[in-house]
């Protein structure tokens, strides 16, 4: 499955036990009539999938629905769900990183004068 909107909060990776399970959570704000605010948790190496990501850009996040059983010391029986990400892609117009400045627009290059269309040119293109 794959869900769609804006992240809202992106948590640090926390360690749980001693044996070293990591789990990271993020929020994504579906954009539809009804906005959803969606918890979305990433375990183990998936945790580093969130690094280059930040607050605001709108993302794909493709999604597992899990679910299990717990029986309490009572004897009674209850059910937990959980949303876990195992891929997430950038949808926003910016560049991830942001270390790349914009792309001057064609206007700012000086148009080549000195240009022989009947010159050799070995280039594939």
């Amino acid at each position: 499955m794959e869900l769609q909107g804006k992240i809202k909060m992106i948590d640090e990776t926390k360690e749980y036990g001693n044996n070293g399970f990591r789990k990271r959570e993020m929020v994504i704000t579906t954009e539809e009539q009804y906005p959803q605010h969606i918890m979305i948790e990433f375990v183990q190496d998936k945790t580093d999938l969130l690094n280059s990501y930040k607050v605001g850009q709108d993302v794909k996040v493709s999604i597992n629905v899990r679910g299990r059983e717990w029986v309490n010391p009572q004897g009674e029986t209850k059910y937990f769900n959980s949303i876990q990400g195992w891929r997430i892609e950038n949808l926003s117009q910016a560049p991830v990183s942001g270390d790349m400045p914009p792309m001057p627009p064609a206007e700012a290059f000086e148009p080549a004068n000195d240009f022989n269309e009947e010159e050799h040119d070995d280039l594939p293109f």
